[in-house]
């Protein structure tokens, strides 16, 4: 009584196509594929980005086109023991 059998699945399957029409499940199909895909590829341009050395930069440590553009000095507070 744990599982589903297959008859159970596609009866299921059976209300689900009746309620939301197979035209409607297409489109939910192909935007769920599309978002995947955008996923994917966000995911390569932000692992191969070379302009992402600043972000990549230690906390404590500031780079030298990071430090041309800022007008304020930053400082790393410490707590007192």
């Amino acid at each position: 009584m744990g599982s589903f059998s297959i008859w159970h699945w596609l009866i299921v399957l059976l209300i689900v196509v009746m309620v939301f029409g197979t035209k409607k499940l297409k489109n939910i199909g192909s935007d769920l594929g599309g978002a995947v895909k955008g996923f994917k590829d966000g995911m390569k341009e932000g692992g191969n980005s070379g302009d992402d050395s600043a972000a990549a930069a230690p906390a404590g440590q500031v780079t030298n086109a990071a430090a041309a553009e800022k007008t304020t000095i930053d400082v790393e507070a410490r707590q007192k023991s």
